[in-house]
């Protein structure tokens, strides 16, 4: 496409709503480091369906109180 006829967009807005839609996982992460969190607690899969889990805390009491804090947190936004 020449110069020309390229589309200027304009910045898009992240709105702090919950919402029925897949975040892109950039997305997220960049708002991870945006909050500045002094814990976190990573899980995920790849592409090839593989899990990953990292965390901050090397306590595991700590990062399973942090799970179930934050399954009651998701249980209550439903």
């Amino acid at each position: 496409m020449s110069d020309e006829r390229k589309l200027k967009l304009a910045p898009v807005a992240v709105l702090p709503v919950i919402t029925s839609l897949d975040i892109n996982v950039e997305r997220v992460i960049n708002g991870a480091l945006e909050a500045k969190l002094d814990e976190v607690v990573i899980i995920g899969r790849n592409a090839d369906g593989e899990f990953y889990f990292a965390s901050s805390k090397s306590d595991g009491g700590a990062v399973l109180w942090q799970l179930e804090t934050a399954r009651l947190k998701l249980m209550g936004a439903m």
